[in-house]
């Protein structure tokens, strides 16, 4: 945009996360720094950054852990970070590093989305493209998609998806849209979601700005408990981890309950971490207990 027609009045501020201009710009407060793609000294894990549509500008960052034996192909995982569906991308140093430990531990192939983000690009976009990321991940189960690491390496019969804060929600809505539309050729074992960000409570401003079309609280999107087709997840088991001070964690249990009312027919397991707040594994990675999550998702995705 030309400096000189900028409007710098704004229109809406959401401290500490962005502020948006009656313009339409959006200052992201945090969340900003990024490193490259790399293969790990430690691990020998590889990443490099991939774009799976140009039209809609959808990319992603993509981790091959170390491979003793290249024949034998490894289950896939698609993680979707979180931020509020705002800040961040799998370029972040949190998500990059969290997302190399879990291909590191778990021997796993990672695809690490980078949806379009809010207020540019409003709800339900980021929803759109974490659908379009798993169709695109699942046009390789033949082994004829466009991206190599997946074609050689991914095993399509063992498939997870996770995701953090609002990336749980985008994660719960990519299986959920699996068990209802069906995926030719792939198979979700297991869904891992770290600290949901599902709303169910007092409506606020934040979700009128960056999902205008929405149904509020009571979209489904937003809040699984009201979805009557929770029943149709597309997965046979869910690990779900809270923590004892996110002020998020009621819901995460209310996605529990609901979940195993709901008539599904599979698996959903939840762990409460005490002492932590929201994401505490992300900002410290190696304390005890954050070692002992990686531990935990490692072990839900090679269990037989």
């Amino acid at each position: 945009m030309d400096p000189a027609t900028q409007n710098d009045e704004i229109a809406f501020e959401f401290p500490p996360l962005f502020r948006l201009y009656k313009d339409g710009r959006a200052d992201r407060l945090k969340g900003n720094e990024t490193v490259p793609p790399s293969t790990d000294p430690t691990t020998g894990v590889q990443s490099k950054d991939i774009v799976l549509s140009p039209e809609s500008g959808l990319s992603a960052r993509i981790y091959l852990p170390k491979l003793p034996d290249p024949t034998r192909k490894l289950p896939f995982l698609l993680y979707i970070h979180g931020g509020g569906f705002v800040i961040e991308s799998p370029s972040s140093p949190v998500y990059h590093s969290h997302v190399s430990s879990l291909a590191a531990q778990a021997n796993v192939v990672a695809l690490s989305i980078h949806y379009r983000r809010a207020p540019e690009h409003p709800l339900p976009a980021a929803f759109e493209d974490s659908w379009a990321a798993f169709q695109w991940a699942a046009t390789h189960s033949t082994g004829g998609g466009p991206e190599s690491w997946l074609n050689e390496h991914a095993d399509f019969n063992r498939v997870f998806v996770a995701g953090d804060s609002a990336g749980s929600t985008l994660a719960h809505h990519v299986v959920r849209q699996s068990g209802v539309e069906g995926v030719s050729g792939v198979n979700t074992v297991g869904v891992v979601l770290f600290h949901p960000y599902f709303r169910n409570e007092v409506p606020d401003k934040l979700l009128e700005v960056i999902y205008p079309t929405g149904g509020g609280l009571e979209d489904p999107k937003m809040y699984p408990g009201n979805d009557p087709r929770l029943g149709s997840l597309g997965a046979g088991r869910v690990l779900v981890f809270v923590a004892e001070k996110d002020f998020l964690k009621d819901r995460g249990w209310s996605y529990y309950e609901a979940l195993k009312k709901s008539g599904w027919s599979g698996v959903v397991e939840i762990e409460e971490t005490e002492g932590e707040d929201h994401v505490f594994h992300l900002f410290d990675p190696s304390c005890e207990k954050a070692v002992s999550l990686v531990k935990k998702v490692a072990a839900f995705m090679n269990q037989e």
